[in-house]
């Protein structure tokens, strides 16, 4: 399997406040962090389901810290709060898995992968 480039897309980065240069540097130092472990997992890995599997973990957590942030927003709202940041990371996230699902061959391994986990946690719960 092919080394992952991943990247902050640019429309993300021109949302953030300008008075803000923190914000765009930790979201792609977090970025570039995120493709180092990736890679190292995937080179780690045996063969490519086990890379896969790997990736689709890393997946899994973005979508739950996708759905935080989702669920932030209107709480700032709420309290007067600008939600920005909520929302620019939130959608890096969303963008981060997409650009996951959109590498090379990888996306047709990570189906795979998501469609066996589904069949074996069918045949657990059914087992109960």
């Amino acid at each position: 399997m092919d080394p992952i480039s991943l990247g902050v897309p640019e429309p993300i980065l021109e949302r953030l406040p300008d008075d803000d240069a923190d914000a765009a540097a930790d979201m792609q130092e977090a970025v570039a962090g995120w493709e180092r472990r990736l890679n190292r997992a995937i080179e780690e890995a045996d063969d490519e389901r086990e890379a896969a599997g790997r990736v689709l973990e890393a997946i899994d957590r973005f979508e739950e810290r996708y759905e935080t942030y989702d669920e932030l927003v209107p709480e700032l709202r709420a309290w007067g709060q600008s939600p920005i940041y909520a929302i620019a990371w939130r959608t890096l996230y969303a963008d981060v898995i997409a650009q996951l699902y959109d590498h090379d061959d990888l996306g047709d391994h990570l189906e795979r992968e998501r469609n066996a986990r589904l069949v074996a946690d069918g045949i657990r719960l059914r087992d109960l």
